[in-house]
């Protein structure tokens, strides 16, 4: 039986857990003390670390992890040492009777990675800091155009995918989107959704994508109405790159 459970770490980070019958891994371990107290009290057997990108929000977990759990760890080819198995798109990760593909997001870093795994007809992603529900990860390392082909590389997988991100993000993300899209009242029933949610301590997390198809204007950049926006604000323009640039400039702003 697959469970997937969100550990906090941080003020809004989650460190994914991933148990199955066969064992545990984590996604992106910016922290260390849960996982390890989880793994000495048996209520985990940990198998292995699947790392998204080198942030240390994202990393910091590690060596702390290391010295509890020997396990192997999945990454990109960066500058983190503890990984053990360099990863690149299109390689498989087989773990815990779960078969993850991996394929490469450029843009928020240039090292980032998302893992995919389909599984009984359900489809999941962890996408780090790619993709977030109403909103995607500001643009570090990569360019603007690495950002958008990745984002939308996302948006072709399956309908049901559920999004695994890497931040509780999501209610600053849609109050944007409502900014973006006023009379898109489905922006504004999730973000009262989400709100009420948060407020009682019940992850945001994970999306779907046909919701975020839905409410994320950075997955709408073909949306009449988003590009009203961005036209009246910075110009016209049909370029879906050049809208996306803009939102992201506004948001980075907002």
């Amino acid at each position: 039986m697959l469970s997937i459970k969100p550990i906090k770490a941080f003020s809004d980070n989650y460190i994914w857990l991933i148990s199955t019958n066969e064992g545990s891994i984590v996604v992106d371990p910016g922290e260390a003390d849960e996982i390890i107290e989880l793994s000495k009290s048996k209520e985990i057997d940990l198998k292995g670390i699947l790392v998204t990108h080198h942030h240390y929000d994202h990393t910091n977990g590690i060596k702390n992890i290391l010295k509890s759990c020997d396990v192997k760890i999945y990454g990109p080819d960066n500058n983190i040492g503890e990984i053990t198995n360099i990863v690149k798109e299109g390689d498989n990760v087989n773990i815990i009777g779960l078969n993850f593909n991996v394929i490469e997001i450029p843009g928020h870093t240039l090292d980032h990675i998302a893992f995919i795994c389909n599984k009984d007809g359900d489809s999941i992603i962890f996408c780090g800091d790619t993709l977030f529900s109403g909103g995607c990860g500001r643009v570090f390392e990569g360019t603007f155009k690495q950002m958008f082909e990745s984002i939308n590389k996302i948006a072709k997988l399956p309908l049901n995918t559920r999004i695994f991100c890497g931040h509780e993000y999501t209610a600053s993300n849609l109050e944007f989107a409502k900014e973006v899209e006023p009379n898109n009242i489905l922006i504004k029933e999730k973000l009262d959704e989400v709100k009420k949610n948060v407020s009682k301590g019940i992850p945001s997390l994970p999306s779907d994508l046909n919701t975020e198809l839905k409410i994320n204007p950075f997955l709408r950049c073909d949306n009449k109405d988003v590009k009203e926006q961005i036209a009246n604000k910075f110009g016209y323009t049909e370029s879906k790159i050049d809208i996306f640039k803009a939102l992201r400039k506004w948001k980075d702003n907002f």
